[in-house]
């Protein structure tokens, strides 16, 4: 995906690029778009989905008990994650699926012991999503996630990510109710899906931000879909591995993709001469 990004204006006196006042210059926080970006993604997504149940079930912390811990996790995570000076994988993808449990976890809240339907928080969690990314528009004239270099950028980009994981999660379980699909439908709805969107994009012209932006949305519902095909009974229309062996097995394959490319770096975004990126 390509899309023009915006420069920060060149000092007249030393002809370097001006770094705003208070920011800290950094390498990009975040991977390369590649293929791995998406296994890992809905890897972490699906993860996201049976960690939530089964802390939530299994271990009899309840939702209130399981957003509290989880929270915590995500913000030493996170610390640690704004800490490093460059994309790191080992840090940056256990932010994710941590994230994606934490996004589930505030939509089902709101369901669950809120009682707010489905389609109230779907609505609200798109209208935020769309503050977060006219503020973060405005004040940096750029949603490039190829520029994530200084402090105040991978905030916008983190908390926009929380929210597509909430998003996600609410227009997921009110498609997957309104329509009363199967697990197996369900993922093949979502996946073809993004496959639309990837189609407008290269075919059709698609703005790369936002084809971006919304497949990222829409692997939320697609790595749950996967993830409760695979661990919810037979009785139900799934596999029946259980909570416990789909996020252990989920995790091996995100640990060791995560190797993979902490040694690689095939995924390290890599400097560029001019305006134009690729994701």
């Amino acid at each position: 995906m390509t899309y023009e990004i915006s420069e920060p204006p060149e000092s007249s006196a030393t002809g370097t690029r001006a770094v705003p006042s208070g920011r800290r210059p950094l390498r990009n926080k975040v991977p390369e778009v590649t293929a791995y970006f998406w296994i890992i993604k809905v890897l972490c997504t699906t993860v996201g989905e049976t960690a939530a149940d089964l802390l939530n079930e299994k271990a009899g912390l309840g939702l209130t008990g399981v957003s509290v811990l989880m929270s915590a996790l995500l913000a030493a995570v996170l610390v640690a994650q704004f800490r490093t000076g460059a994309y790191r994988p080992g840090v940056y993808w256990p932010a994710v699926a941590l994230i994606s449990v934490v996004g589930t976890l505030l939509s089902d809240n709101l369901t669950d012991n809120l009682g707010v339907p489905l389609e109230t928080s779907t609505a609200a969690f798109a209208i935020i999503l769309a503050i977060v990314f006219a503020v973060w528009y405005r004040r940096e004239r750029t949603l490039s996630i190829h520029r994530i270099d200084t402090t105040g950028r991978e905030s916008y980009y983190w908390l926009a990510v929380l929210v597509t994981f909430a998003l996600g999660t609410a227009a997921g379980d009110l498609v997957s109710e309104r329509m009363d699909l199967g697990y197996w439908l369900a993922a093949l709805l979502f996946g073809l899906a993004i496959a639309a969107v990837a189609l407008a994009h290269f075919t059709l012209g698609l703005d790369a931000v936002w084809s971006f932006w919304i497949a990222y949305v829409l692997t939320r519902p697609l790595g749950a879909s996967i993830g409760d095909y695979l661990s919810q009974p037979t009785g139900d229309g799934g596999l029946g591995l259980g909570t416990v062996v789909t996020s252990a097995l989920f995790l091996a394959v995100i640990s060791g993709l995560v190797v993979y490319l902490s040694v690689t770096r095939k995924d390290v975004t890599r400097a560029r001469s001019d305006a134009r990126h690729t994701a």
